[in-house]
């Protein structure tokens, strides 16, 4: 730590910090533009300058910028000599020469750093009374609106599209006063991550498109701490909501997860939530006609489906939180309950869940991984499947720089001499995919094979390593070098990662993933980091309740062992062959559904329970890494329509257990599920030990989930009634539906619902919420690790594979291929989201097409699980022969047919 002195007063502050962050880390404030705690510092704007003062006996001193400016120990600065101040002014007076000034229009209004820095600078008058520099905005896509008069040329924009994350569509062109942030040309950005402009940029050049079309104040919404259902990273959001929509989505800051940035999908995949078609009320359908029922109607006739039938089978989900799946699991009984999965998926998760319990190996966090010098990802195409991941990947290919900088004596917030280096300096990343990913331009080498190809190598690695693991057979020459380089990598460096999963659905890729980096920990030499993915958001949470496979407990009821299931929150037609669906349900009246969307199970029920979406329920879910973390019911939908009977899945079931054994009700909030399956399965009691519980209060108070400026709450219902309507009751959370209640930082609110703070009102608001800008929340990190520091039972021994040679056969073998726009379920049900998916096409290979013949513009036929396909195609240049690419997971594509052969496949010719 180092003492410097800022306007008389001394602090305690970060040595490695520049003076800026340093500052802001102690509560004060000096405006800036250019800087960000994740983007380092460029001095750009030159609007952080403050006063600097050689000695005490200095009294005139002289002007630097804070942010370019090292933390040295006994250092004296002013925030408040009329110098600095002055200059602030002027240099916000010359970089809004050419601003629009429309504040009352813009969509950052109320929201907008630039607001903030302004009268922070007391700056209120414009001298500049001539024409002003006009720009013509862009088309960016559906994601982002593009006005480029609003740019003070902060240069953040570029610096994280282009030089953080990758990005190449996107630069800065022009000189002088002329510059312009933007594309070559109108069309839409490619990034995974381009919505994060949007909070990066501190003023409204970039917008949320989404948010525009149903657009309100920051101050008019009611927010809520979430987590995102998309993928099993689990990052951090903040929820905004009005009139019964969610508006938008923002990230909410996790240290040790998404920290500053989330993907495309999880900011902007939110409008299946606002869907009119959504079920809102349980129905009985007699004849294809609808009966709605009332919730006591649904209840009994829900009863009596348990009567009727002597034996009912559950069957879960993983999307779904695990207080859903806990609820219907003791509805139906241990021995009757599915958690929704297929059995090759299954027999992943469990390894993977094995593997973070038991095998004593270092599962990193997201942010963690940024800090891995050498890294091994086999099957898994990381930026279409958990885009956040890939993110973090490329960040860690980086770092070298950071630490060759800092041998150099280089400050690690000095953004342009680390961003040379970048370019002739990278740590290694190996990739073992079937086919090329968007990670291929980073990688040190990739190797382009069939998964059980892929096993082979992966093995040879871990032979290389580990003398007592199996050799490898018949071994091109090449690869037993590149095998011998491979393992050579990760035992010299510091830092080694391996990253794996379940998206292949091949639990050979994840075993020898796990023998990979237990033969790396071994050694002893250094440290290893294990990174195992699933496809769904709670799929680890699912199995750790247990269950059997879908296809067992429809093999159960096919077999009559059981005469009725019970769907709760699963389409099934996603994992199993549409025909086995439908002759599934010609048994309709012994099935019972609960969901929240409308899927093709729900159209095909006979009796259906509506639930609510994860934005109108509280639950928790399991993400990668293990860590439980809890998402909270964003708005509730009765108080907009009375008429509505949305209930959590795990109210339904529980009611329906209650009114069966005709018992009272003895769940009434989510505290009493939580505490039930605490006492069950004793690994969860961490969950209710966190203590994020509905009787939390910070003194004396809940915690608001709107801005304390909300307005026009009576106006809003005007047309119904004069009278402000009561706000409902949170009895589920420490929330209040209302701006009554508590909402600065505070070391007891891990779950933050917006950030606000007096002066600020941009998402800069966030310094206030951290010890130090840019590392810890006061509050700490929300969640809880499950299995850290569970060791007791380490096994750390290796799996039994003996790779084998694969015969091919004259079969054509699918595999999934994914993007991240259309593959994840409720997504798929978000218009803007399919209006950015791809068209569904079939992968193949240019030796595949050479032998068929085939053209850019054909189709192609084939026939799998008593189906027809017709489908265009691409062609990949390092795709195997004999294998296919299918989207799935899309809808038409169910998950089963990953790894099934396709005896035919031919052009299709009208």
């Amino acid at each position: 730590m180092a003492r410097i002195y800022v306007d008389s007063k001394v602090y305690h502050v970060n040595e490695s910090d520049n003076l800026l962050q340093a500052c802001l880390s102690v509560g004060l404030n000096i405006p800036y533009f250019c800087w960000h705690p994740l983007l380092g510092s460029l001095g750009a704007c030159r609007q952080c300058a403050v006063t600097q003062y050689n000695n005490v006996e200095d009294q005139q001193g002289r002007l630097i910028m804070s942010c370019m400016t090292p933390v040295t120990d006994g250092s004296i600065i002013s925030i408040h000599s009329n110098e600095s101040k002055l200059f602030r002014r002027s240099i916000i007076e010359l970089m809004m020469t050419n601003h629009p000034h429309d504040c009352p229009i813009c969509e950052e209004g109320g929201h907008c750093h630039l607001q903030d820095m302004t009268v922070m600078t007391q700056h209120t008058k414009r001298n500049y009374r001539f024409k002003k520099r006009i720009h013509k905005s862009q088309y960016l896509g559906s994601f982002i609106k593009h006005e480029m008069n609003r740019c003070i040329s902060c240069y953040r924009c570029v610096r994280y599209y282009k030089d953080y994350s990758d990005g190449t569509d996107f630069d800065v062109y022009g000189t002088s006063n002329n510059i312009y942030f933007g594309r070559l040309e109108d069309g839409s950005l490619e990034s995974e991550h381009s919505g994060n402009l949007i909070e990066i940029c501190p003023t409204g050049v970039f917008t949320d498109k989404t948010h525009s079309e149903r657009y309100n104040r920051k101050w008019d919404m009611q927010y809520a701490p979430s987590v995102c259902q998309n993928c099993s990273v689990g990052c951090n959001l903040s929820i905004g909501e009005r009139y019964g929509e969610i508006r938008k989505v923002e990230n909410r800051y996790h240290k040790n997860i998404n920290h500053y940035l989330i993907c495309d999908l999880g900011r902007f995949g939110y409008s299946h939530t606002n869907l009119n078609i959504r079920p809102t009320n349980p129905f009985k359908k007699i004849k294809n006609q609808l009966i709605l029922l009332k919730m006591n109607e649904a209840i009994e006739l829900g009863s009596n489906f348990f009567k009727i039938h002597k034996r009912v089978i559950g069957i879960g989900s993983t999307r779904s939180s695990i207080e859903n799946n806990f609820s219907l699991q003791e509805l139906v009984g241990e021995n009757n309950f599915s958690n929704g999965m297929l059995n090759k998926e299954k027999k992943c998760v469990k390894l993977i869940l094995d593997a973070i319990q038991y095998s004593g190996l270092y599962i990193p966090s997201l942010k963690e991984i940024e800090s891995y010098d050498a890294i091994l990802v086999i099957g898994e195409d990381l930026t279409e499947t958990s885009a956040r991941i890939a993110l973090a990947v490329r960040q860690a290919v980086k770092s070298k720089a950071q630490n060759i900088a800092e041998d150099k004596g280089i400050p690690k917030w000095h953004s342009v001499p680390i961003s040379n280096i970048c370019e002739h300096f990278r740590n290694s990343l190996y990739l073992l995919n079937t086919h090329e990913t968007k990670l291929d331009n980073i990688a040190t080498w990739c190797y382009f094979a069939p998964v059980h190809e892929q096993v082979r190598l992966a093995c040879a690695i871990a032979h290389e390593l580990d003398k007592k693991l199996p050799s490898v057979l018949n071994l091109e020459n090449s690869l037993k070098i590149k095998a011998v380089e491979i393992a050579k990598k990760l035992m010299i460096s510091k830092k080694s990662l391996i990253i794996s999963g379940s998206h292949s659905f091949s639990s050979s890729i994840i075993k020898a993933s796990i023998n990979i980096a237990i033969a790396i920990k071994k050694n002893h030499i250094n440290h290893v980091g294990l990174t195992l993915l699933t496809s769904s958001s709670n799929a680890l949470g699912a199995e750790l309740i247990g269950g059997m496979s879908i296809e067992s407990a429809l093999e159960k009821f096919k077999k009559r062992e059981a005469d009725g299931i019970i769907i709760m929150e699963n389409d099934i037609y996603r994992s199993l062959p549409k025909n086995l669906c439908d002759n599934l349900f010609k048994y309709k009246n012994d099935i019972l559904s609960i969901d929240s969307q409308c899927t093709e199970t729900y159209k095909k029920s006979s009796l259906f329970f509506s639930a609510t979406s994860f934005v109108e329920s509280s639950g928790t879910l399991i993400n990668f890494e293990g860590r439980a973390q809890r998402f909270f019911q964003v708005y509730n939908p009765s108080f907009y329509d009375d008429q509505n009977c949305l209930l959590d899945s795990w109210k339904w079931l529980h009611a329906l257990k209650c009114k069966i054994n005709n018992s009272s009700i003895n769940w009434v909030k989510l505290d009493d599920v939580i505490s039930a399956y605490s006492k069950k399965y004793p690994i969860l009691k961490k969950i209710k030990e966190e203590k994020s519980d509905s009787f939390l209060r910070i003194n004396g108070q809940k915690i608001s989930r709107s801005p304390n400026r909300l307005s026009g709450r009576t106006a809003s219902y005007a047309n119904i009634s004069v009278h402000e309507p009561c706000q409902p009751e949170d009895i589920n959370t420490m929330f209040s539906f209302s701006m009554e209640g508590y909402s600065q930082p505070n070391k007891s609110i891990k779950h933050i619902p917006f950030t606000w703070f007096p002066e600020w009102n941009s998402p800069q608001s966030l310094n206030k919420f951290q010890k130090e800008v840019g590392r810890d929340l006061i509050s700490g990190d929300s969640g809880v690790h499950l299995f850290k520091k569970n060791n007791l039972h380490e096994k750390n021994t290796y799996y039994h594979i003996i790779p084998k040679n694969f015969i091919l056969k004259k079969y054509w073998y699918i595999i999934p291929y994914y993007h991240l726009f259309g593959n994840e379920e409720m997504t798929q049900y978000s218009s803007i989201i399919r209006e950015n998916s791809s068209l569904k096409y079939a992968l193949i290979s240019n030796k595949d097409r050479i032998k068929l013949g085939l053209k850019r513009d054909s189709i192609v036929h084939f026939n799998c699980l008593n189906k027809d396909y017709f489908l265009s195609v691409c062609f990949s240049k390092n795709l195997d022969e004999n294998q296919i690419g299918l989207p799935i997971g899309r809808k038409g594509f169910p998950l089963i047919l990953a790894g099934k052969e396709i005896k035919f496949l031919k052009e299709y010719v009208k």
